[in-house]
């Protein structure tokens, strides 16, 4: 009797035994099979969802065959508390393991916004409510609650952003979005300045920054910019005028149309540098690093004047008599 009980006992082992090898290997192969994808999928991992849920919701999508088994391989790694909430991408050919490891790194969607140079904020402001993958809570036309928002409520918002290509998951919210662009701006300027020349006509990081917008506005050639910038800075530590037509362009504001005339460059506006000395009192644009560089290390040389040879690139001169042949030449076709 004792030995037909052994034997039974003896055979419910190796019965349990080789279910278990069978359940371990099935498990395996499932494991390393590519989910069940002819196509991208996304799938949203919410706050708060478990390795259960998301297996099981998986399993109810089609994805997956046995979502047990990713529970067990989820506890058997010690990651099952570690997904990160967001939006995936599926490839066809990811298998489940992979699948797994993708939740517990995070590596979710990302989405593409940029911002480009010379941008004015109401540009930057179209662009992110344009943006429908970011989460709106900002008035677009209220600069003083977008500045509020990112901790400057008494700081003009123009120029406050740094111009690049930002990447970011769904679910980021406007104000995240900007306060990333201040904050890459912010870091720029301040190694810039901690680097820049001697005796500079700025007091403050934020004149330079003023000055970069206008060198931004006046060229897109990087291979000028030093050299505006010094012409710029030459005409501040001389007390000359800047007289610069980016500045008045941005005093008129919606009246521009195309042509500034005479009567424009009379406007009443501290951005109008025709009419006032010294830098206007924000800046105008979006002013990139290459520009801020320029600014910040401006060429030397003796010319006060430019002009735009309507090729992109400028005539520079260093009297008033030369820089007037110089606009009868390319501008006035004398």
């Amino acid at each position: 009797m004792k030995h037909g009980i052994f034997r039974c006992a003896a055979l419910l082992t190796l019965l349990v035994g080789a279910t278990m090898w069978w359940l371990w290997q099935d498990m395996q192969r499932l494991l390393q099979q590519p989910v069940h994808l002819t196509d991208t999928y996304i799938y949203t991992i919410e706050t708060g969802m478990t390795l259960r849920t998301v297996s099981e919701d998986l399993a109810a999508n089609g994805l997956l065959d046995k979502p047990l088994y990713l529970i067990v391989a989820g506890r058997r790694q010690g990651v099952a508390n570690k997904l990160k909430a967001g939006e995936y991408e599926i490839q066809p050919g990811t298998t489940a393991l992979q699948l797994l490891d993708q939740f517990v790194a995070g590596k979710v969607v990302q989405y593409t916004l940029t911002l480009l140079e010379g941008w004015s904020f109401t540009q930057v402001m179209e662009a992110v409510t344009n943006c429908n993958q970011l989460v709106h809570t900002l008035t677009a036309s209220d600069s003083g609650q977008v500045m509020a928002a990112l901790g400057y409520p008494d700081l003009a918002a123009e120029g406050q952003f740094s111009p690049d290509t930002y990447h970011f998951p769904a679910g980021t919210t406007d104000v995240e979005f900007l306060r990333r662009s201040n904050r890459l701006l912010i870091r720029i300027l301040e190694a810039e300045w901690q680097q820049r020349a001697s005796d500079l006509p700025y007091q403050i990081p934020y004149d330079a920054l003023i000055m970069a917008s206008i060198i931004e506005k006046e060229t897109a050639r990087v291979d000028e910019r030093g050299e505006i910038a010094g012409v710029l800075v030459r005409r501040l530590q001389q007390g000359i005028k800047l007289q610069t037509d980016p500045t008045v362009i941005y005093a008129m504001g919606k009246s521009y149309n195309g042509n500034i005339m005479n009567k424009d460059l009379e406007i009443d506006s501290p951005f109008n540098t025709y009419r006032y000395k010294d830098l206007p009192p924000t800046p105008i644009a979006l002013a990139g690093r290459e520009s801020i560089y320029a600014a910040l290390h401006p060429e030397g040389g003796s010319a006060l004047y430019f002009v735009s040879m309507g090729d992109g690139s400028h005539y520079f001169s260093s009297t008033l008599e030369e820089h007037n042949r110089a606009v009868a030449k390319y501008q006035l076709g004398k």
